[in-house]
């Protein structure tokens, strides 16, 4: 058996399935000396008790060199046959080669040189682990999650993320099939050996390494500099470029741990060094040794307080990359196309909004449980998503702007009809009130938030029935997300069904 992840010792139980006397292929940057002592008590345990045959090999770093970087499963795979015995070393190879000229005919001579060359390297790169006759790991496997996640997260959702779904009782399972939303921040997947690494002198906070990072993993704040007392040594800050503001401070923070290693933000970023053009703002550093460090930076930078929605420019990205995402950190493949459009979405509308996606790569790494990307922001307020099929997407998200229209119309009536008992000042503020502007509609939440202070005072049926449909008087922003199979292109569509504020319908 094969284990093309390090990181995955660390997450899974790995070697729980393999027999005695098994191969064990290890993809690790530890050579065959060091690798033991890197390895948690229990693989130690495993492999000895099972008498397994340990191998290792560096593929992410021999694909690297072969112009392949992240590619590693015709390494790996060269290696298995090589292992294996399945067939004779020599027609092992040659059979892979052929493969590998079959499946790239249409890529060309260079991509089935590189892959060739992959394939010609790996053996020279695979060596056996000298197991030793007893455990000597000083650390086991981390937990998880952590200890301060929630009660459901640490005893179902952990379970689940570890791969162990099906020794969890039905019992555990919620009775109405509710999950709690953004567990996709517990996943911590740690799939990319490279993370962006900020060079503040060179910054010019434009915002597009975080307009375009398909994971969220890219934050901004800008704050007072009183709030760096505290700050660990690594964390880093600048004084924020926008004139005006001589005391405040930007800060761009990466959440390596959740890095696909993609380099979107690099190839976006338009600020070069002067004196060294291929360094940008961003460029890829080796994770490892900024593990440590990052994990407390990002612990300070969730401390900072989130940036005031009705104080940000939406009009320009500069300004998009202080608004918190409601999507974030999600399964979906390295440098998606896709999932940047839903993250910008949760920025802007995901507060209010409502979606109707249809099937398809959007309901994967949409709804893929056990853990959900789908999130709230520090308000406790997020979107509400429903999955449809693909087809019928179009008549799902009609439904939702009819029923939304619908539970405003009763709401406005509602809130009329108890004028006398409300008092007009309140009544006409909510019904006349512009909902264009952030501002606006967030003065409009405090005026329904008293609202349902006054109506919970009242014991009779017309109170209860507008509580049950008042939040609709705050507008809502309904979108139809789907992709091929549902709008015939290769790309994520979104189609807004706003509508005009009640004022003006």
């Amino acid at each position: 058996m094969r284990c093309h992840d390090f990181n995955f010792l660390e997450r899974l139980d790995v070697l729980k399935i393999a027999a005695p006397g098994a191969i064990f292929l290890l993809n690790s940057a530890y050579g065959p000396d060091l690798v033991w002592d890197h390895l948690p008590r229990l693989v130690q345990g495993q492999i000895i008790a099972k008498g397994l045959k340990f191998h290792v090999i560096d593929a992410s770093n021999a694909a690297r060199q072969a112009g392949l970087p992240g590619l590693t499963n015709t390494i790996l795979q060269t290696c298995f046959f090589a292992l294996s015995g399945v067939l004779p070393r020599d027609e092992g190879i040659a059979q892979i080669k052929a493969a590998i000229r079959k499946s790239y005919a249409s890529k060309g001579e260079a991509v089935i040189a590189k892959n060739f060359a992959a394939v010609d390297g790996a053996l020279a790169r695979l060596f056996e682990v000298k197991v030793p006759a007893t455990v000597n790991s000083t650390f086991d496997q981390p937990p998880t999650v952590p200890a301060s996640a929630p009660a459901f997260v640490q005893s179902f959702t952990a379970q689940a993320m570890r791969g162990l779904g099906n020794d969890i009782p039905v019992s555990a399972m919620p009775p109405d099939g509710t999950y709690p939303s953004g567990t996709a921040a517990y996943e911590k997947r740690n799939i990319s050996d490279f993370v962006p690494v900020w060079e503040t002198a060179l910054c010019i906070q434009c915002g597009q390494c975080s307009f375009v990072c398909p994971h969220s993993v890219i934050r901004a704040r800008n704050y007072h500099e009183d709030k760096l007392q505290g700050a660990p040594d690594s964390f880093k800050s600048a004084p924020v470029n926008a004139r005006g503001y001589p005391e405040t401070r930007f800060t761009l923070q990466f959440y390596v741990e959740d890095c696909t290693g993609c380099a979107l933000c690099i190839e976006a970023c338009p600020a070069h060094s002067p004196t060294e053009p291929e360094r940008k703002a961003i460029n890829l550093s080796a994770k490892a040794p900024l593990l440590t460090a990052e994990r407390a930076n990002i612990a300070f930078f969730e401390q900072l307080p989130v940036n005031d929605r009705a104080r940000v420019n939406f009009a320009h990205v500069s300004g998009v990359q202080f608004l918190e995402p409601t999507f974030e950190f999600s399964g979906a493949c390295a440098g998606c196309g896709e999932t940047p459009y839903l993250k910008l979405l949760s920025q802007l509308f995901g507060d209010r909004a409502m979606i109707a996606n249809a099937t398809g790569c959007s309901s994967i790494y949409g709804a893929n449980l056990p853990v959900t990307p789908w999130s709230k922001n520090h308000e406790g307020r997020g979107p509400a998503w429903s999955n449809s099929l693909f087809e019928d997407n179009a008549e799902f998200g009609l439904g939702f702007r009819l029923a939304a229209d619908k539970h405003l119309d009763l709401a406005r009536a509602l809130l009329s009809a108890m004028t006398p008992t409300l008092g007009a000042p309140l009544v006409e503020a909510i019904l006349n009130a512009p909902q264009i502007e952030e501002s606006a509609i967030r003065a409009q939440r405090v005026r329904v938030a008293e609202l349902k202070s006054r109506l919970r005072k009242l014991d009779d049926e017309a109170a209860r029935n507008l509580l049950s449909v008042v939040d609709h008087l705050v507008r809502r922003s309904i979108w139809l997300v789907g992709g091929d199979g549902w709008a015939y292109e290769t790309s994520t569509t979104a189609v807004s069904t706003t509508c005009s504020p009640p004022a003006a319908t």
